[in-house]
């Protein structure tokens, strides 16, 4: 979502990098820059102008300083500027005294709240809690069995009307069902509860009224707003409407792996004063993360993003196999299954391209190329189409036995045999690496 402006505000500091000093008029040109930039971004026009002041303060307040030079000063002015317009700090999710903690879900329909619901239980359980879906959707036809399935995914028990005996008394009624879910959870011992409520395709009185009436019954400890990150500005006058009815605490941005130009993101806690608490970076179930300002705003610089990465690999990996395999790649023992494992795992942390997003000093061209799910399975084909042998020592794979390989997978025998070439120079880079030998760069990710 933030290319277009990463790529402009880099360009802009790329700049401003090297010089001996800035002028007036430099930063001057800078700034007008920046403001085109967020301009174009879609960012609000009254948060652009704030903003550029910000900078233009900073920049002129570290003028006498030695430590970093003018373009660093600019770099850093800008950081801080874009963390605080992504809220400054990521929100602190505390509990409820006595359980369950409630959380209520509002939103717009078509903005993903039922799925940002299973996503949030789902996370929830990563926190070590005991999460229970509540779906008081019974306006949308299906709602309540699509949370269902989504619940049956994340592993977490889902509750409605006619979901049981307690259930049933609450009938169609999205209140009662609300308060109904609320008193499962407490008789079952479920600690957190995440009421799935219904929306509409525009705001509307009899919206706002159920919604108010839904908040009043179960007295929720957290009200996220879900709001599709693709709309625009809109998405900040839904928010807005919302928070004068339920208070919101919090914003759950949706879509932020789509192609819309981010204005929403970059707005809407400077206009609302909520923080952007969760995004969905993608349609999976574990591409959901807490929103922590400070790693947006550098990887919207280029800067990367490494506390996400590393928590996301913790999800991803299991510890102990990663370090045996560890072993065996600086020893010279890594096979092609070893390889197709770690394929396995690290499609879990999301796509390739989501990953080099968050390594520092990629550059903008590598983090916008496009690895997908098929160049991946495309791997996977090649490997899973080699004998037991052929995965273990892939040097006895001859002509013949690549024309079969490339045959059973689908692919060429040219692309069998850039899979073997780049996997044997970076097992042997690898190993002269664990024996404190010189390593100059690899030939390429073995990827198809």
């Amino acid at each position: 979502m933030f290319d277009a402006l990463s790529g402009r505000l880099g360009g802009i500091l790329r700049g401003l990098r090297n010089r001996g000093r800035l002028t007036e008029r430099d930063v001057d040109e800078a700034l007008a820059e920046v403001r085109t930039a967020l301009l174009d971004a879609d960012v609000n026009l009254d948060v652009v102008g704030q903003v550029v002041a910000e900078i233009r303060a900073a920049v002129v307040g570290a003028a006498a300083s030695k430590a970093l030079d003018p373009g660093q000063q600019v770099v850093k002015a800008v950081h801080a500027a874009l963390v605080g317009m992504l809220g400054g700090e990521t929100l602190a999710i505390t509990y409820a005294s006595e359980p369950p903690t409630v959380v209520l879900m509002a939103g717009l329909q078509g903005s993903g709240k039922t799925t940002s619901a299973a996503k949030l239980a789902a996370w929830y359980k990563s926190q070590g809690r005991q999460p229970l879906l509540v779906g008081a959707d019974l306006q949308r036809p299906a709602a309540v069995e699509q949370l269902r399935v989504l619940a049956g995914q994340v592993g977490a028990p889902m509750w409605s009307a006619g979901s049981g005996a307690a259930g049933g008394a609450g009938g169609a009624d999205p209140v009662a069902t609300a308060r109904g879910g609320v008193e499962e959870a407490r008789r079952t011992g479920r600690d957190v509860v995440i009421l799935d409520t219904a929306g509409r395709l525009a705001i509307d009185d009899e919206m706002m009224a159920e919604i108010g009436r839904i908040s009043a019954a179960t007295a929720p400890r957290y009200t996220f707003l879900v709001v599709d990150a693709m709309v625009g500005q809109d998405a900040v006058t839904v928010a807005r409407r919302f928070d004068e009815t339920l208070a919101i605490d919090g914003v759950i941005l949706t879509k932020l792996d789509g192609d819309a130009r981010g204005g929403a993101a970059l707005s809407v806690k400077r206009v609302l004063g909520k923080p952007i608490a969760f995004a969905a970076t993608g349609e999976k179930l574990e591409a959901f993360e807490q929103f922590h300002p400070d790693r947006m705003a550098g990887r919207i610089l280029g800067m990367g993003d490494m506390l996400t990465l590393i928590e996301q690999a913790e999800r991803a990996f299991d510890q102990k196999e990663a370090e045996a395999t560890a072993a065996r790649l600086l020893q010279g023992e890594f096979t092609l299954e070893d390889f197709l494992a770690q394929l396995q795992q690290l499609k879990k942390m999301g796509s390739l391209s989501q990953v080099l997003g968050m390594l520092p000093g990629v550059p903008r061209e590598v983090r916008g190329a496009e690895i997908g799910d098929d160049q991946v399975r495309r791997t996977e084909a090649i490997i899973r189409s080699m004998t037991p042998e052929e995965r273990a020592r892939p040097e006895i794979i001859n002509g013949s036995r690549r024309a079969r390989i490339a045959r059973g997978s689908g692919m060429q025998v040219a692309d069998v045999n850039r899979l073997v070439k780049q996997f044997l120079e970076a097992r042997t880079m690898m190993k002269r690496a664990g024996k404190g030998g010189r390593v100059g760069p690899p030939a390429g990710f073995p990827i198809v």
